[in-house]
């Protein structure tokens, strides 16, 4: 199972191709399919980005119940409608559907962020404001509760 780490910053040219960092390219070497799988996150202006094996288990999550009524089932369902197989030109690129790039407001830069299984790919200065809100509430969570425990 790759592992994604760190945040890089790579320039998207005008037909919406960008490279994918060295070593997230290096950590899906190990799959099936020489590519990524991406879909928009449902719940930030991000794209969500994955091997092949993370979708089948959603895949697989989606087949063992019929029923929608279970909100993780009817997440799992949205996410593969939504995903996109996209493979590695010979540059190691992908072409971000102007979908995607518009859902994260990605247009001349896009940064990847590592995020363990997944990753995500924002636009910076999003990222940035996101990451400057997420700082600020751990600090306000740590001096409430006297430091880390």
């Amino acid at each position: 199972m790759p592992l994604f780490l760190s945040t890089f910053v790579n320039k998207v040219d005008r037909k919406g191709r960008v490279s994918v960092p060295a070593s997230f390219r290096a950590a899906l070497a190990n799959g099936e399919w020489p590519g990524v799988v991406l879909y928009r996150s449902p719940l930030l202006p991000a794209i969500i980005g994955a091997d092949l094996a993370y979708m089948e288990r959603h895949s697989a999550e989606v087949d063992e119940v019929a029923s929608l009524s279970d909100p993780r089932q009817a997440l799992s369902a949205s996410i593969l409608a939504d995903s996109r197989q996209l493979a590695f030109d010979p540059e190691g690129r992908i072409l971000l559907p102007a979908d995607l790039l518009a859902h994260a407001g990605i247009d001349e830069h896009a940064a990847f962020v590592g995020r363990g299984k997944t990753f995500q790919i924002w636009q910076p200065a999003a990222l940035e404001a996101f990451n400057a809100k997420a700082q600020a509430l751990v600090q306000k969570n740590l001096a409430q509760n006297g430091g880390l425990a």
